[in-house]
């Protein structure tokens, strides 16, 4: 039996989705609970890996079992087991070759910034903050450059284990509400780092470090050492994957504006 799931949790709790030595992975978190559920060992596969501090609206992930269980239990049964920082939010079976990752037809991501001369404490870990104002319109121009097929190796992590550096952008946008400044990407798929690399970028725009012009040649050079700085994780938000309809899955997309920023 393959059972696919929706997954909520808040990365600041943990190094990352993958598994851990340490088992502070959110994959370690959740094997463990599921196991409770299932009575023997789990094995979780994602739709894409989250680095330290990366939180997820809607992971996407599958398991194998031989345990019959109703869909309620995979649900009810693994939170009970888990810390308040991870949620399963819908568990159903799916039958054939379905995989999590490699079913995947694009991911979705979105990044919150701050933009305020002062840190927001009820948020902390949840945003990214910057605190001179930004060059919106500015960093909107730059943006149109990255939708398309583009090698991104100027945003690519130097760990990067990717074969290759060839991503394919269908949206890359920015909203504005209030302070609030929200990046929203999908892709085919992500490099490592990518997109905190982009909003580093993104921000150089902004404040008139780098002009559209400078960020799109910048992209041309392929070189990520010619790139500003990775831009920290806490605003990064893993908010969707999206498969063929006929897998019959429940809504795989969530959104940051359920927290009303608007």
């Amino acid at each position: 039996m393959k059972i696919v799931i929706g997954i909520e949790y808040h990365g600041a709790h943990f190094q990352g989705w993958q598994s851990q030595p340490n088992g502070l992975g959110v994959q370690d978190a959740l094997e463990h609970a599921i196991a409770q559920v299932s009575g023997e060992t789990i094995r979780l596969h994602a739709a894409g890996r989250t680095d330290s501090g990366v939180h997820a609206l809607m992971q996407v992930a599958h398991f194998e079992t031989g345990a019959v269980r109703p869909l309620t239990a995979w649900v009810r049964g693994s939170n009970a087991h888990l810390p308040p920082w991870v949620r399963v939010l819908w568990a159903c079976e799916v039958t054939g070759d379905f995989h999590a990752r490699f079913s995947a037809r694009a991911r979705s991501y979105q990044y919150v910034l701050y933009n305020h001369p002062v840190a927001p404490a009820s948020q902390h870990g949840r945003v990214g903050w910057y605190h001179r104002p930004l060059a919106f319109t500015a960093m909107q121009q730059a943006m149109q450059g990255l939708v398309g097929e583009h090698d991104f190796s100027a945003f690519r992590a130097s760990e990067c284990q990717a074969s290759s550096p060839i991503r394919t952008l269908y949206q890359a946008e920015l909203k504005q509400y209030g302070p609030y400044l929200i990046f929203r990407f999908q892709a085919n798929a992500f490099l490592q780092h990518q997109i905190r690399n982009m909003v580093g970028a993104l921000i150089y725009v902004g404040q008139g470090k780098l002009s559209p012009a400078a960020f799109a040649q910048l992209m041309q050079q392929r070189d990520r050492t010619l790139s500003p700085p990775t831009f920290m994780p806490d605003g990064l938000y893993f908010t969707g994957v999206e498969y063929e309809p006929h897998w019959q899955l429940p809504s795989c997309k969530a959104d940051w504006d359920v927290f009303n920023t608007d």
